[in-house]
């Protein structure tokens, strides 16, 4: 079976379980009919069909082939392959209801882009385990801050809910259900998800400080420097003090709510223009490959 066929059916699987669980979760349902409460067994199974087949494409694409190529389209998929296969283990510890459309459709999105932009080729990186160490954790790194960010998001969507309004908190109970609908009100309690996002972030922060790290080591094996000053160490810099003086600022400050999601958010940023954005001008805008 050609590969853009695969992509094809990987990117048509993925859209089709957002539609259903937006469908499903989202939607406006009729008065007295009850939303699923957590991804059911057989939603769970489905979604290892499209995961399976993404995997075979990242294999054959990057690691079977002689020759690595990797580009800013190799990195969307990674990133998001590994984002849908965390979702689907978080999903078997919380009720995340909510998170599946936004997950799979950027999955959706981001599985055939790899077909259309081949990205570079390199000879020399395929041989390097170093290489191979360092793009394993920032993948990791890159697909736990989406979750994350993803997190976030539906955190703000449940708090602007919750205090919508003084006469809507007022005839509220104490735990806030009265409020909440579709898969909001399903979610853990809101201090539950923070305690979550806040360790993921502490886990994605702590492979990006090990990405740093070994693209050091890295750079001098391969290239005899220690650290090649551009545009992706400059934005990945930044984005690490980034995410550090968040997590310092959550500890010493208590910082939550919005003032968490805006640094969140700067630095997921700060890092997809690290090396996706980069590539992506490189490859797509000045065509260099």
């Amino acid at each position: 079976m050609p590969d853009i066929v695969i992509h094809a059916a990987t990117a048509a699987a993925y859209a089709g379980l957002a539609w259903h669980f937006w469908r499903t979760r989202w939607r406006a349902r009729p008065a007295g009919t009850p939303a699923p409460s957590g991804t059911r067994p057989w939603e769970r199974a489905a979604l290892l069909a499209p995961l399976a087949l993404h995997a075979f494409l990242l294999y054959s694409e990057l690691f079977a082939p002689s020759e690595l190529r990797f580009g800013f389209a190799q990195a969307l998929s990674t990133m998001l392959w590994l984002a849908v296969l965390i979702y689907w283990f978080e999903s078997l510890f919380y009720s995340l209801e909510g998170m599946q459309p936004p997950v799979l459709a950027l999955a959706a999105l981001a599985a055939p882009l790899p077909a259309i932009f081949p990205g570079r080729t390199s000879g020399a990186l395929a041989a390097s385990l170093e290489f191979k160490v360092h793009l394993v954790m920032a993948m990791l790194a890159y697909s736990l801050f989406t979750i994350a960010i993803l997190h976030a998001l539906l955190m703000a969507l449940l708090e602007r809910r919750l205090h919508g309004s003084a006469a809507a908190r007022a005839a509220l109970p104490a735990d806030g259900a009265g409020l909440l609908a579709g898969p909001l009100g399903a979610l853990p309690p809101l201090l539950t998800l923070e305690r979550l996002l806040f360790r993921m972030i502490a886990a994605a922060f702590a492979l990006l400080t090990l990405t740093l790290a070994s693209g050091i080591v890295f750079s001098e094996s391969m290239f005899g420097r220690a650290l090649r000053f551009d545009h992706k160490t400059l934005f990945a810099v930044i984005s690490w003090a980034t995410f550090a003086l968040l997590l310092v600022g959550r500890t010493l400050y208590g910082w939550r709510g919005r003032i968490a999601l805006r640094w969140t958010l700067s630095g997921f940023v700060l890092l997809l223009l690290a090396y996706v954005g980069s590539r992506f001008v490189l490859e797509v805008v000045l065509g260099r490959g």
